[in-house]
């Protein structure tokens, strides 16, 4: 079984006083002969909503920009995107995809509705990045699409039609229009979402009044043979498994996958989250505690799925996670903008983590969000644009994509105090599409350093090769002026001899 834990040994921890503070040993056991399930690539997913300036600007700025761009999208974040290999592009939401309609946003754009985005900033919406324009982003990236339905406000008739205007290749008239809007050939849709936190701002619905709405949605989403997306079930979030439960008891036919989010908020409280820059070490352990109870929710709701599908015909669908901190001072609170410091990216690679090793059921994630809202890859301001800390980690896991997860264990203490804690050390092992042997290693410890002994076996290595990500001080981050604070730097280091830095995220091949 890929990551599976040795009972934790809670050393060092010196109680409510003060947070353990010395070095951590490691003890990693890899046996590469044992290999687990694939690593999808849909793991390290995007997700760009109509939220604040995370299309228009942030990805848009259209053909007459003085921004250089490629038919209205900015080259920098095309390139700075294609670096990581983005592999999936979900929109336009999130709560905005159950009040958007497809057609708004398609046609010539001087004729396009101008409406108002009521859930992030009351803001003008002039649709100027529709359905068209999405599709053209995701295939200059070399993405797929994620498109997510409009169930709450939408209909039936609405979402079949959008449906059959992207994906078919008949003499019909929606397929017609498609052509005269620019697109021959239909488009590609790899997932496609039947509304959105149903729970919530999709319609505050009950999973049981929710499933037969998907029953009767899918029924009319029709497709030409091999262009059929994978459908998505809005599922629940937090510590909930009802949905799932709900959802994989009553669809037997028609679903794909059900979507789950959590998001890291450093107090727990959503009145006041905590701040983006200048915490202490108290609120980097509740980030680390609140963000590691990922593994414990998804492990929940696996549990639920095996169940009721014991087959494994269903996915389990991180579609939003990540950090979510106060509202950045003097900006608008409903445009969800926040700097992006070392311990986002420290939270990534915790999850990313949790992810493959539940790989079996987690096929997709989706973070929240790809350009300057909550926890981005990249920040921009107007011309300018800088690379977060979060970005750098997606680009070292990279290899990870497709890779086949190799079982192993870890044996390390505990970091924390009182009833906080967490591993001090979590860890991924793959063989890669290329064929070579790669070890994630994650150290939670803002302040200790740990040691590595590691057992390797199936497999000959003497060193690690890679990069580390790692800072001096806890909220390091890079801004407009100094761009390069958090950056990945070369590792090396012999098996022999393998540490790792305070606050640390290293990927590297054993060689």
């Amino acid at each position: 079984m890929q990551g599976f834990r040795i009972p934790l040994l809670v050393i060092g921890m010196l109680g409510a006083a003060a947070i353990n503070a010395a070095p951590h040993d490691v003890e990693l056991n890899i046996n590469a002969g044992q290999t687990g399930a694939v690593i999808n690539k849909d793991i390290y997913g995007q997700f760009a909503e109509h939220l604040g300036r995370g299309i228009y600007e942030g990805v848009w700025v259209g053909k007459d920009s003085e921004i250089a761009n490629t038919n209205g999208f900015r080259n920098d974040v095309l390139n700075a995107l294609r670096d990581i290999q983005v592999p999936l592009v979900r929109w336009p939401g999130g709560c905005f995809a159950d009040e958007y309609h497809w057609r708004e946003g398609i046609g010539p754009r001087n004729k396009r509705p101008v409406k108002v985005n009521t859930h992030w900033g009351g803001v003008e919406e002039t649709n100027a990045f529709g359905t068209h324009e999405f599709f053209e982003f995701v295939e200059l990236l070399g993405a797929d699409a994620y498109v997510n339905g409009n169930l709450g406000s939408g209909s039936v008739r609405e979402m079949a039609e959008w449906m059959e205007y992207m994906t078919s290749d008949k003499n019909s008239t929606l397929a017609n229009e498609r052509r005269a809007n620019g697109r021959d050939e239909p488009f590609d849709i790899a997932y496609f979402g039947i509304g959105n936190e149903s729970w919530g701002c999709g319609g505050h619905m009950r999973p049981q009044y929710y499933v037969d709405l998907y029953r009767q949605y899918a029924t009319f989403l029709k497709t030409p043979p091999g262009k059929r997306p994978k459908l998505v079930g809005s599922g629940g979030h937090t510590d909930d498994t009802e949905w799932t439960d709900v959802l994989s008891a009553n669809i037997d036919r028609d679903m794909d996958g059900i979507s789950y989010h959590f998001y890291t908020l450093p107090t727990s409280d959503w009145q006041k989250k905590g701040a983006a820059l200048g915490f202490d070490e108290s609120m980097w352990l509740a980030t680390m505690e609140r963000t590691y109870r990922m593994d414990e929710y998804i492990r929940a709701n696996v549990a639920v799925l095996d169940e009721n599908d014991p087959d494994g015909e269903l996915g389990l669908y991180v579609d939003e996670w990540g950090t979510w901190y106060d509202a950045e001072p003097g900006r608008e609170p409903g445009f969800l903008y926040q700097q992006n410091s070392l311990r986002d990216a420290v939270v990534t690679a915790v999850n990313f983590n949790i992810f493959h090793e539940h790989a079996r059921r987690v096929h997709m994630t989706n973070i929240a969000q790809m350009v300057n809202v909550l926890q981005a890859m990249i920040l921009t301001d107007k011309e300018k644009m800088v690379l977060t800390p979060t970005y750098h980690v997606y680009g070292m896991y990279k290899v990870f994509q497709d890779a086949t997860a190799i079982e192993f264990e870890i044996q390390t203490d505990n970091y924390g105090e009182g009833d906080k804690s967490v591993p001090a050390v979590t860890a991924s092992v793959a063989k890669g599409k290329d064929g070579k042997l790669y070890l994630a290693l994650v150290n939670l410890d803002p302040k200790e350093s740990a040691s590595i002994e590691l057992n390797l076996s199936g497999a000959s290595a003497t060193q690690t090769v890679g990069q580390i990500l790692t800072a001096e001080k806890m909220d390091a981050h890079n801004s407009f002026t100094q761009p390069e604070v958090v950056k990945p730097k070369a590792f090396n280091a012999k098996l022999s001899n393998l540490s790792l830095p305070a606050k640390s995220v290293v990927v590297a091949e054993l060689k």
